[in-house]
């Protein structure tokens, strides 16, 4: 099949919409499909590399960090595109490159598919203060923006639920985005370990609770800044590390020096993504206070590195954090700090705990996603009676 890809990020490598494309393209390259990727350039110029198409853009920073918007909708590249004739057109972003979308699939015919990513409703804030407003604004804006596509992909139940409660009446259907777990079977040696642990100064008989992504103020982080400086008071053995960066990184850093925790709390800043597997495996527990998560691709890179996870309590966990077998939720301060010293006093529940973690993540292979993916565009290519479907 000819598979085009819409999104408006594909540069930002912390980003889960970015992991998820990169990782559905590689997984339906392997299965034969011949696929181009329409993104949003970082700069006032259109150019291709290789099969990804970038379209000229101004920088929109004052909404959102990393926010781009193309200033031609009628570029010389979207011809070509119309020209290939796709049979599928995926989009991935709700915003500028949907119009191009939109605007390909009704000139070709080809079939139109959304995946859901973000939940807005934790981000609108940036923009809109009022928190009942930006909600029905959100609402109000899904609901029309979406009412042209075929199907849309939720990538948990939580996703559909929010959809069908602000009145999406589309068909959809729940597949949880697939994850490249190649370079997460890779496993340092202990010795390597412990040198690269020490040249960020980490004590070597701490456990390390660890935090990767994006470090956004909708991820919550304040709050296991705080949970952890209470923690620090019952065992002071134990450092924070953070790893990766963004807008509320400053904040962080003046939070824990106010808590008096600055010197058990590690900021990395951003770090090579080849590399994130080692980062993984230098901790002892993973951490995530976010409910802003659509699925969470990090918690199942923390679990395929055989992590035990500790997590705020959320629908999008289902399947990912399996309650006393890979890890724990927890409603509040005291359920963590219960949850957190179980967990670290207890090395033979750790041990188990990450071959569940490993065995869980399974699940979500790259392998899995594409599959499922490939399958469903073929029933949208016959019930659109598309000419070119190729195994």
């Amino acid at each position: 099949m000819k598979i085009l890809i819409t999104t408006d990020l594909y540069f930002t490598s912390t980003n889960g919409v970015v992991t998820s494309v990169r990782n559905l393209t590689e997984g339906l390259r392997e299965k034969g499909h011949e696929v181009r990727i329409l993104t949003v350039s970082n700069k006032l110029e259109s150019y291709k590399e290789g099969d990804v198409y970038f379209i000229k853009s101004l920088p929109l920073g004052f909404v959102y960090p990393d926010v781009r918007m193309p200033i031609s909708y009628r570029n010389y590249m979207i011809k070509e595109l119309i020209d290939w004739k796709p049979d599928v057109i995926h989009s991935q972003c709700e915003f500028f490159s949907y119009q191009f979308a939109k605007r390909i699939s009704k000139l070709t015919g080809a079939p139109l598919v959304h995946t859901y990513h973000t939940l807005y409703e934790n981000y609108v804030k940036y923009v809109i203060p009022s928190e009942r407003v930006g909600r029905r604004v959100v609402k109000s804006f899904s609901r029309y923006r979406l009412r042209k596509a075929d199907v849309i992909i939720a990538p948990t139940g939580k996703v559909e639920d929010t959809l069908r409660g602000y009145g999406v009446k589309n068909h959809i259907s729940v597949i949880p985005s697939g994850i490249s777990l190649k370079q997460h079977h890779f496993r340092m040696d202990p010795e390597e370990r412990m040198i690269k642990r020490r040249s960020l100064g980490i004590p070597e008989d701490h456990h390390v609770l660890l935090s990767l992504g994006r470090v956004g103020a909708e991820k919550n982080l304040s709050e296991l800044l705080k949970f952890f400086s209470k923690a620090l008071q019952t065992n002071p053995k134990l450092t924070f590390l953070i790893v990766g960066d963004g807008p509320d990184r400053e904040n962080l850093q003046k939070l824990a020096v106010s808590l008096g925790i600055d010197q058990s709390v590690i900021f990395t800043g951003m770090v090579n993504p080849k590399e994130v597997q080692q980062y993984y495996q230098l901790a002892d527990v993973f951490l995530c206070a976010s409910i802003s998560e659509t699925q969470g691709l990090t918690y199942i890179e923390a679990a395929a590195n055989g992590l035990p996870l500790l997590c705020r309590q959320d629908n999008a966990l289902r399947g990912i954090v399996v309650e006393g077998v890979n890890g724990y939720q927890y409603t509040s301060r005291n359920d963590f700090l219960e949850k957190l010293d179980r967990i670290i006093n207890d090395a033979q529940w750790r041990n188990q705990a990450s071959k569940n973690s490993e065995e869980i993540a399974e699940s979500f292979d790259t392998d899995h996603f594409a599959e499922r993916m490939e399958d469903l565009y073929k029933e949208e290519c016959n019930a659109e009676e598309c000419t070119s479907v190729a195994q």
